[in-house]
């Protein structure tokens, strides 16, 4: 008996062996051809705290910090991503329920004619009530790859969601510190009308008395029509900004609140780390690599398509020929089978599959290549794009501190007769255009460290 059990062991085990030669053939993924850069091109600050979750209070703006809570709690593209995990999250239910045991039941009653052995006619009545269970014994694992990758597809769409918030933030935190830099701008403009206003009513004033030429007051209220065609265009850009943020949050078209001014606000310090990080940093690498875990599992679950697979099923039931000895004395049946099913020919159809599958698995791995040179490469650039600016906003004060030391001596020399007016008015207009290189020099590195929070994921994922 022993001997007999060995035999038919190994006869299984060789069967089984041969049959798992069945499978379709899956070609080899791609080599890899990432290669993490060592480090930067340009260096980060040095000490500079480790990215955090909520990045965004980094600015110590509480008007800030609210809109961007309000924006992940109500945007439109945040709810639909929490929508598409959700949905995920039931697509690995779905699968994992072929895993488990199936059971139904029916009941039918019937009455049919029909000839009995000598030709004469017979009417019957027929009560049934059956329950079954059936389960596939998952040898292959070909089911639990299935669920392996429905989890790995749940798990991408969980970071999808991290992307869209992070896209979200990081939107509307540059929106909002550009807003602030058009705040500036419109107080500089309305500011410089001003006194583009006083100075073309002295310049009216000379002229009519004589002290100085037409071509000085006309200089002198093209100067000041100039400085107001700037307010109209700004309030405008205020306006349209203010809408977009406004949107972005989750609401209708209207005013948005501020804050710390423009003056106040300071970039935070954002430390980069090593290239290596940004590979667990960024929710879309997450989500990039686990799309290729989830196409490499449902090409194992194609590939094992040409195996047989092993059900066992059990049936049961009670049957009677009127519905009182259904109820009180019926016949019982019952039936329990197990069944080996598989295809022999196909015509190359599950071979098909698995090669469409693999190709979907290659093009999985080469996006999250793709996705990693991308993150690198913004990465860098936000780096290098706060290093220029901070050098160019040196440079821009340098520029600034001559420009008013030129209005100065230009004023003072018109004051006492030593030069035309229209001297003052040149050095007026380089100060007025140092006064708004600094402004928008400002909130672009602003804008620069929001972009450099983005390229590094935010702290989603860390």
């Amino acid at each position: 008996m022993k001997v007999a059990t060995t035999v038919v062991m190994t006869a299984w085990l060789a069967a089984t062996a041969l049959l798992a030669g069945c499978a379709a053939k899956a070609p080899p993924p791609p080599p890899s051809a990432l290669h993490v850069p060592d480090t930067w091109r340009s260096t980060p600050a040095a000490g500079a705290p480790a990215t955090d979750v909520l990045w965004w209070q980094a600015y110590g703006d509480p008007a800030l910090s609210a809109l961007v809570g309000a924006a992940l709690e109500h945007n439109g593209d945040v709810r639909i991503a929490r929508a598409r995990v959700a949905e995920y999250r039931a697509r690995v239910a779905l699968a994992h329920s072929a895993q488990q045991p199936t059971a139904g039941y029916d009941a039918a009653p019937a009455r049919a004619r029909a000839l009995t052995a000598t030709g004469a006619p017979r009417t019957a009545n027929v009560f049934v009530a059956e329950f079954q269970a059936a389960y596939e014994i998952d040898w292959w694992g070909r089911l639990q790859q299935q669920t392996d990758a429905a989890r790995a597809s749940y798990q991408a769409e969980q970071a999808g969601l991290d992307v869209a918030r992070l896209s979200v933030a990081a939107t509307v935190a540059a929106g909002y510190l550009n807003l602030r830099g058009l705040d500036a701008q419109l107080e500089l403009a309305q500011a410089t009308l001003a006194i583009r206003e006083r100075s073309r009513a002295l310049a009216r004033r000379q002229f009519e008395v004589g002290y100085s030429s037409k071509l000085e007051w006309l200089q002198a209220q093209s100067e000041y029509l100039a400085a107001s065609e700037q307010v109209p265009q700004l309030q405008r850009q205020v306006c349209e900004q203010e809408n977009a943020l406004a949107v972005l949050a989750g609401g209708n078209p209207g005013p948005i609140a501020r804050g710390i001014a423009l003056a106040d606000l300071a970039p935070p310090q954002v430390g980069a780390g090593l290239p290596s990080d940004l590979l667990q940093r960024r929710p879309d690498l997450a989500r990039a690599a686990r799309n290729a875990q989830a196409a490499s599992a449902q090409l194992a679950a194609t590939r094992d398509q040409l195996l047989p697979s092993f059900r066992l099923t059990v049936q049961g039931g009670l049957q009677s020929s009127t519905l009182h000895a259904l109820l009180a004395d019926p016949t019982h049946l019952w039936k329990l089978a197990g069944i080996v099913a598989g295809p022999v020919t196909d015509g190359g159809r599950v071979q098909a599959q698995t090669e469409a599958a693999a190709f979907q698995r290659d093009q999985a791995l080469i996006a999250y290549e793709n996705t990693a040179r991308a993150a690198f490469a913004e990465t860098d650039n936000a780096l290098g794009a706060i290093a220029r600016l901070r050098e160019q906003l040196a440079v821009n004060e340098e520029r600034r501190a001559q420009a008013a030391e030129t209005l100065r001596i230009a004023r003072n020399r018109y004051r006492n007769g030593y030069a035309s007016y229209l001297e003052e008015l040149d050095a007026q207009r380089t100060l007025y255009a140092a006064d708004v290189a600094r402004l928008q020099l400002k909130a672009r590195l602003l804008v620069a460290t929001v972009d450099l929070y983005r390229a590094l994921g935010g702290g989603w994922g860390t």
